[in-house]
């Protein structure tokens, strides 16, 4: 049970920081100050997570109850702020297609880890046998924090327009649950997060979008 505990910790922390990076690369692209940055990427990594707890009736939220996500999350996004402030070729970076390319990375990692994770929080909640709920709560968790990021910075958030960036989710999604009760839960874990960062990657490579009305 340590090692299962701690791989699920660790693969949540890698989520957290993935988020949080994207969120603040947002924030710095729209010029915002270092408490725009700061509340930007942390909503990013911990928003979902919050919205998965609220909807669950974990309340206060797991956030304010263990801090390690926040603290983890404010660091990352910290490191990074001053790393575009006093790095000249990270500032290039951002108005270049680089930029793009490590958001996509970054926000494909974070969906992938918090889709399953919002899936394990719903079974160990008891509600394994809910599977329509446990997906929905999966998509929502990675999902969730990206929402408020692009409503916050003033944009149409990536969900409803992007690369079949929801889609992604909901596919990770029914490959865990369907894993799960098949394989080692790593193992289960890995592969749906795996398969979430290889659709969004692609989506992006080969401009994937679902259609629209015109």
């Amino acid at each position: 049970m340590p090692q299962t505990f701690s791989f699920f910790f660790l693969a949540e922390l890698t989520g957290t920081v993935a988020f949080a990076c994207s969120g603040a690369m947002v924030a710095i692209e729209k010029k915002l100050d270092l408490l725009g940055v700061i509340v930007l990427g942390v909503t990013t990594a911990v928003g979902g997570g919050m919205i998965r707890d609220i909807l669950l009736g974990q309340l206060p939220p797991n956030l304010f109850i263990n801090p390690a996500y926040v603290l983890t999350a404010f660091l990352a996004v910290l490191i990074l702020f001053f790393i575009v402030k006093f790095c000249r070729s990270s500032k290039k970076a951002l108005s270049s297609e680089t930029y793009e390319a490590v958001m996509n990375l970054l926000d494909a990692i974070g969906l992938g880890v918090f889709t399953a994770m919002g899936i394990d929080t719903a079974i160990a909640a008891g509600y394994g046998k809910y599977h329509f709920f446990i997906i929905f709560l999966g998509v929502i968790t990675g999902v969730g924090g990206g929402i408020l990021r692009d409503i916050m910075a003033g944009q149409t958030p990536f969900v409803l327009k992007k690369h079949v960036y929801a889609c992604a989710s909901l596919a990770g999604a029914l490959s865990y649950v369907w894993l799960l009760p098949r394989i080692f839960p790593q193992a289960a874990f890995l592969i749906s997060a795996a398969l979430v960062v290889l659709i969004r990657v692609l989506a992006r490579h080969y401009k994937w979008n679902l259609p629209t009305a015109e």
